[in-house]
């Protein structure tokens, strides 16, 4: 809190040190950017500035304040007095501050004591599967198991939206938890489950066709020729790095018996490119493109699910 001579209060307030400390260096600089003819002080000569809501004195300053607070509102006080001091308190804060800073355990020896675990939602896949010693991520198969075991048969499978609540927390979960039991009661509604499946592809901060193969899987479908189509595409695929090669290829091989069941459940290999086109593969940047981008996304997906086969079979398949 500042309290000018002219009886005007302007109230400062923040629970960061770093803040605080700006803000008092920034209006002593102001201040002593004055002629000195208009530096004027009160009868005290200084001001003062009052933060609420801390116990601890950075500075070395009266803690007096004009009236009496309750203990859970303590008041940080800093004194603008212009003498020598002043920068000897400035160097002893930055002092603490490096010291502070020095001494903070880094990020790997936190997730080492368990005290930041690695998060599985919006983690680089060749991350999470370095992270878990495999090149298919646990949850991913995981959720696969379960929709094949209670799924396959349920109109819309993957279509419908689950609850966007129960998504967010089975997520929250996964993020926290070593291990998931997705035959809890709690993840009962499939959708559920088909919906945190779709959203981890979504939030990978490269999608599981990589970038740099984007429009070079783009170009490969637009080729005429069926035959010659399929055999771009598996050549593309044969680039893949081992986990995006072998998650899309248990992916693909679990959407291939969601298609098998289309007359239950009501999904084509077409409809399935529809709901994981953009989901798996997208362009790094944007551009007036989209909705031509989005029918190749679309065509890639349900042609590899057409032809999974020889597109994922071995060379004398």
């Amino acid at each position: 809190q500042i309290t000018t001579v002219s009886g005007n209060e302007f109230l400062f307030q923040s629970d960061i040190d770093f803040l605080i400390l700006d803000w008092f260096h920034a209006i002593k600089n102001a201040i002593d950017r004055l002629p000195k003819e208009q530096r004027i002080t009160s009868r005290n000569s200084e001001f003062k500035l009052r933060r609420s809501s801390s116990i601890e004195l950075l500075n070395n300053l009266d803690t007096e304040s004009k009236e009496p607070k309750p203990e859970h509102r303590k008041s940080l006080i800093f004194r603008l007095n212009y003498s020598a001091s002043d920068t000897n308190d400035r160097n002893r804060i930055k002092s603490r501050l490096k010291k502070f800073i020095s001494r903070r355990p880094s990020l790997k020896t936190l997730q080492e004591k368990g005290l930041i675990k690695d998060q599985i939602f919006g983690s680089h896949l060749h991350s999470v599967c370095e992270h878990e010693k495999s090149t298919v991520p646990q949850f991913v198969r995981l959720c696969i198991e379960a929709v094949e075991k209670r799924g396959l048969d349920v109109d819309g499978i993957y279509r419908v939206s689950g609850n966007l609540a129960t998504i967010q927390k089975l997520r929250f979960v996964v993020n926290q938890e070593e291990k998931l039991n997705l035959d809890d009661s709690q993840w009962e509604d499939i959708h559920v489950v088909t919906g945190a499946l779709k959203m981890f592809f979504r939030e990978l901060p490269e999608p599981l066709f990589p970038y740099s193969l984007f429009e070079q899987f783009v170009e490969a479908i637009k080729i005429q020729d069926n035959a010659t189509r399929i055999k771009g595409i598996r050549s593309l695929v044969k680039k893949l790095p081992r986990p995006n090669y072998d998650t899309m290829k248990i992916l693909f091989k679990h959407l291939q018996k969601i298609a098998a069941k289309e007359s239950v459940n009501l999904m084509s290999t077409q409809s399935l490119g529809i709901v994981f086109g953009p989901t798996l593969l997208r362009p790094e940047k944007e551009t007036g493109n989209m909705a031509v981008h989005m029918l190749y996304q679309n065509q890639i997906v349900e042609l590899m699910l057409s032809e999974y086969s020889k597109i994922f079979g071995s060379e004398e398949d």
